[in-house]
């Protein structure tokens, strides 16, 4: 089952049918232990609508944040070990790799988070930067894992890897997130063969393509999930991107007008093309 927020309506896709639903907020929604439950309820006797335009999906975002976790996979370790060498701060990523206690940073507000089909960007003082393709939690008030969607955790390599105090600033910039195109819901959680994959399109032709899959994952997303929530309280729930196990060679860099195709397993394709 999946949710799509639309531009006056949410709704909810299952065998085959889009149906509306009577909320038209997910604040109160993603809120929710039991989200599923509640969805099924709410089509149980529901008839199919006509109504949805994929042209009109938003970011399945209202007033959550959005948060990161950081070198959950050994390739994400590789890198940044890789780009900080200069720095002295090799070393620094391979202990955040080896640590019980994971790497977790503030990534964005709702009104800083863009949709499928929306545009990205790159900082106009970064040098190389890169998409992150990650699969990301939806975490209800009370941190249990209630959905999943894709994200896109847009970096800044050479300002993160020049020291890594600036990993804010290499992160959390305008148009630096992307989340959809829709909240995948499922009973139980997803599988760890679960299939990531990125692809970049420059001129019509692939610049670059790479895949992975949640085996490489070296943390448990609950795990991630019961950190972020460790004095921290969000009543309308939450987004927790949980790292990535694609990362592009060190020559490559996005260029305006590049096309981000991100697909993960059973949720579907989020597509950006940077501004």
């Amino acid at each position: 089952m999946k949710l799509y927020r639309t531009k006056n309506a949410i709704f909810l896709f299952s065998d085959g049918n889009f149906y509306r639903l009577k909320e038209n907020s997910l604040d109160a929604l993603l809120a929710q232990d039991k989200l599923y439950d509640h969805c099924v309820a709410a089509i149980s006797n529901a008839q199919p609508s006509s109504e949805f335009s994929e042209a009109e999906i938003l970011p399945p975002i209202e007033n959550q944040e959005v948060w990161a976790s950081g070198v959950t996979y050994f390739r994400s370790r590789t890198a940044r070990m890789e780009e900080s060498k200069d720095a002295g701060g090799g070393d620094f990523y391979d202990r955040v790799y080896a640590a019980e206690r994971p790497e977790l940073f503030f990534k964005a507000t709702g009104r800083r988070v863009v949709g499928h089909g929306d545009k990205v960007r790159i900082r106009s003082d970064a040098k190389w930067s890169v998409p992150e393709p990650e699969l990301t939690l939806v975490l209800s008030s009370s941190g249990r894992i209630i959905g999943y969607t894709i994200g896109n955790d847009m970096s800044s390599r050479d300002i993160e890897g020049e020291n890594p105090l600036y990993l804010p600033q290499a992160k959390v910039y305008d148009g630096s997130c992307a989340l959809g195109p829709c909240i995948l819901l499922r009973p139980d959680p997803l599988t760890r063969d679960t299939r990531i994959e990125l692809k970049i399109l420059r001129n019509g032709a692939t610049a670059f393509a790479g895949k992975t899959a949640l085996t490489e994952l070296k943390r448990e997303p609950q795990l991630l999930a019961d950190y972020l929530f460790r004095d921290n309280s969000f009543p309308c729930g939450s987004f927790l991107m949980t790292g990535t196990g694609i990362v592009p060679p060190d020559a490559f860099t996005l260029q305006s007008g590049d096309q981000i195709d991100i697909s993960i397993e059973h949720i579907g394709t989020l597509s950006n093309t940077v501004a």
